[in-house]
């Protein structure tokens, strides 16, 4: 897993507007990393939650992105029309490899890793993961 992590850090991908995000300018925060897709409604349904997660910790050094493993113009439209409130990555087979090399054999979706800011890796969710929990989950991060 660590050099699953280092690979993730070492990684860029571009997001929806077309602007390349290295991983590493991430480093030192509480990373929450989040594989999805939009024809996946669990997945949809999470973000929302995952914005205001995103909004109340933001000044505690938490970080949300979002890895989606679908085509370019469905993340693209997906994100003009239900804008969050962090980062959408266009994940393509670099975001596959990565899923894969974090544990997520099977590529199912949603997929949600938490991360310190010392990358130890906090929390592995295949599935939908509530606010209470994820609020819980950040609590104890950002106080540690």
């Amino acid at each position: 897993t660590t050099e699953a992590l280092a690979r993730l850090f070492a990684s860029r991908l571009d997001d929806v507007h077309g602007k390349s995000h290295p991983f590493s300018r991430w480093q030192g925060k509480t990373l929450v990393v989040n594989f999805w897709a939009t024809w996946c409604p669990p997945c949809r349904d999470e973000m929302p939650a995952f914005s205001r997660l995103q909004d109340r910790h933001l000044l505690q050094g938490v970080q949300f992105v979002g890895i989606a493993l679908d085509t370019e113009d469905s993340i693209r439209t997906f994100a003009e029309t239900y804008p969050v409130s962090y980062p959408l990555l266009i994940g393509g087979a670099t975001g596959v490899e990565l899923a894969r090399q974090l544990g997520n054999t099977q590529l199912s979706l949603p997929y949600t890793l938490v991360i310190s800011p010392q990358r130890e890796l906090l929390l592995l969710r295949l599935g939908p993961l509530s606010e209470s929990e994820l609020e819980r989950i950040l609590q104890q991060a950002v106080t540690r």
